[in-house]
């Protein structure tokens, strides 16, 4: 018994059209992707402009010169905190020195007085 082993007609016009309609749908998504490709392609360029429109105008000498004229005034102000600083600090230290003055003064007296009660106190205590 010999099997006949060519297919028969409806099987091969079933995979012809099955073939065909994936060769159709390949083709429909190779447009789509080349479509989507340039559009993103054009976004990208836009992008780019923005951004290096953005950057010459964020660098420009005119923007430079401001951000100068900008550090030149705080530089100024930074300067004039510090005199006030320093100032005050030479103000706090005099005074500082002046106190500890008064207070070592203070101190030589307390102890010149407590050593006074305390031979006091040990010759009454001893009686001599």
């Amino acid at each position: 018994m010999k099997k006949d082993l060519t297919p028969n007609k409806g099987v091969k016009n079933t995979d012809k059209n099955a073939l065909e309609n994936i060769k159709q749908q390949a083709k429909e998504l190779k447009n789509e992707v080349n479509v989507k490709a340039t559009e993103f392609k054009e976004e990208s360029k836009q992008a780019f402009e923005i951004v290096k429109e953005k950057m010459n105008e964020t660098f420009s000498e005119e923007n430079i010169d401001k951000v100068k004229e900008k550090l030149d005034e705080y530089t100024d102000d930074a300067k004039d905190v510090l005199e006030d600083v320093s100032e005050k600090a030479s103000e706090l230290a005099s005074d500082a020195v002046e106190n500890l003055a008064d207070f070592a003064e203070d101190a030589k007296e307390e102890l010149e007085q407590a050593t006074k009660k305390t031979k006091g106190f040990f010759k009454r205590l001893f009686g001599k």
